[in-house]
């Protein structure tokens, strides 16, 4: 019987980021999938600034940036006149390392999230269908089908499902799926186009009741095309091509289709699971959660609850924290996909919303509403925290803690930079740390070195005043980089507790 310590089942974007951030804390993973190879279409496009800070801990960001496509603005066009632009590039300046709206195409995005995770010596095992599994309380079986038709039984100590909105993990555990599907029907292709105006920029069209959304994902002309499938058409999609679809919004954007590489049709789902654990096994990405692609959130929030979870299992597996440590991976993840679906909803009904008022507000109202406030530097910030994920915070969490200056236990931790170096740069260490900006005292410092808890003294700055940051305070930082607890007056005796009440142990 093979054995390891996680077995995931699905080697999508979410699944392969658990197996790298696994692997690279020295956690021992199989990761199957019944596909023969990665997608070779690109579904998801966005790569969020959040996601790219968590690439940086594993030397990947420049990587994926150097790779995808910065999108410098997008245009919001209504009866076929272009009616407002709104700036992407540097919208988040003083927010993130990574201020920008980035396009990297799922199936070159997993191309490299494959590659990555064969670096650091784990393959992923193609061909292989997952079929049963039990939990015997200290560990689980898996009952896995090879394509020759014969089967095996994996022994693991967990189990992650990362296998899609179907997922047969979820089924078997009997965790329902609240919510429901939309009654539009969407097409989605990739084409090559030319005659975009502005060139190399998004667009977004109304006409009526018709949308459709153009993202640039290369500087050569090569676009992601969205719509909405009206009338009796979208009764029988399995016999649509792009042809047959309504092209009043795309003829309003006065562009020219040279060639329709990849087409198909889908239904918009919005469900979240009743239970994001079951025991030994656990749901993650869209096995867990689906939403509207409102925003550009689905894979990004997928690769979130990945790293959320890595470092709990690891702890866990290495006798560091009790098994209740892993019970928060629920309690964090599930609020959060719960707000997301809420919010994606509201973004997707506006959008699809028939009837004459609803288009006279986004073919009139809507476009110079948004152009105005986006011109408020406020607004432009709010805007990019919501789409970026840097605004999400755990402060329900038993794992948060405290307050110094404006940031609290469950916040991400504030980017800083200052003369030409930042504070995220410690971060690469996937550990717990310690952050002080200003002077650390004699105590603290002994407590760090005693534990082997790595400390990071920050010269104090303007900037980290205004980033939110108080002087001279305790910033403890989870291993994935929130912050969990903070501490004005650098008590170490507040961080003993801290450890003590959640049963976490260090390596003393």
């Amino acid at each position: 019987m093979a054995q390891t310590e996680v077995l995931i089942i699905g080697a999508g974007p979410t699944g392969l980021a658990l197996a790298i951030w696994l692997t690279k804390q020295g956690t021992k993973v199989r990761i199957i999938d019944k596909s023969s190879g990665p997608g070779e279409t690109s579904r998801a496009m966005a790569v969020q600034a959040r996601t790219l800070e968590f690439y940086r801990q594993l030397d990947m960001a420049d990587e994926v940036v150097e790779a995808g496509y910065k999108t410098p603005a997008m245009n919001m066009w209504a009866r076929g006149k272009r009616q407002a632009q709104i700036k992407l590039l540097d919208a988040g300046g003083d927010i993130s390392p990574y201020p920008f709206v980035l396009v990297y195409p799922q199936d070159r995005h997993e191309k490299t999230l494959v590659e990555r995770l064969k670096s650091l010596g784990v393959e992923v095992e193609r061909q292989i269908e997952f079929m049963s599994f039990e939990d015997k309380g200290d560990h689980v079986t898996a009952v896995l089908k090879h394509k020759d038709g014969q089967e095996e039984t994996c022994k693991a100590k967990y189990l992650a499902a990362c296998d899609g909105a179907r997922s047969p993990i979820r089924h078997q555990i009997g965790s329902g799926f609240e919510g429901g599907t939309y009654k539009q029907l969407f097409y989605v292709a990739d084409v090559t186009a030319s005659g975009v105006e502005p060139a190399g920029e998004a667009q977004i069209a109304f006409d009526k009741s018709e949308f459709v959304l153009l993202m640039p994902y290369t500087s050569t002309n090569q676009y992601r095309i969205i719509g909405i499938v009206r009338d009796e058409r979208a009764e029988h999609p399995e016999n649509l091509t792009f042809e047959d679809v309504g092209h009043e919004a795309i003829d309003g954007l006065h562009i020219n289709i040279e060639k329709v590489n990849w087409f198909s049709t889908y239904r918009v789902h919005h469900r979240v699971t009743d239970h994001f654990r079951s025991g030994r096994a656990f749901l993650l990405g869209d096995a867990a959660h689906v939403h509207s692609p409102a925003g550009g959130q689905g894979m990004n929030t997928g690769i979130m609850d990945a790293i959320n979870l890595a470092w709990k299992l690891t702890a866990v597996l290495k006798g560091e924290a009790a098994e209740s440590l892993l019970d928060s991976y629920e309690q964090e993840r599930q609020a959060f996909a719960h707000k997301l679906v809420e919010t994606t909803d509201r973004l997707f009904t506006f959008a699809t919303a028939e009837g004459g008022f609803a288009d006279f507000v986004r073919n009139r109202i809507a476009p110079i509403f948004i152009s105005v406030a986006y011109r408020i530097e406020n607004v432009r910030e709010y805007m990019f925290r919501i789409v970026s994920q840097t605004t999400l915070s755990y402060h329900e969490s038993r794992l948060s803690s405290g307050k110094a200056g404006n940031v609290q236990g469950g916040d991400r931790l504030p980017w800083a930079p200052v003369s030409g170096a930042d504070n995220y740069e410690s971060l690469k260490q996937i550990c717990w740390q310690v952050h002080i900006y200003g002077e650390a005292n004699s105590d603290l410092k002994a407590w760090c070195d005693q534990r082997n808890i790595p400390l990071h003294i920050f010269a104090w700055d303007d900037l980290h005043h205004k980033a939110g940051l108080e002087k001279n305070a305790i910033y403890l930082l989870r291993p994935d980089t929130y912050v969990a607890l903070a501490d004005s007056l650098g008590s170490v005796e507040v961080l003993d507790k801290y450890f003590r009440e959640r049963e976490i142990t260090l390596n003393v």
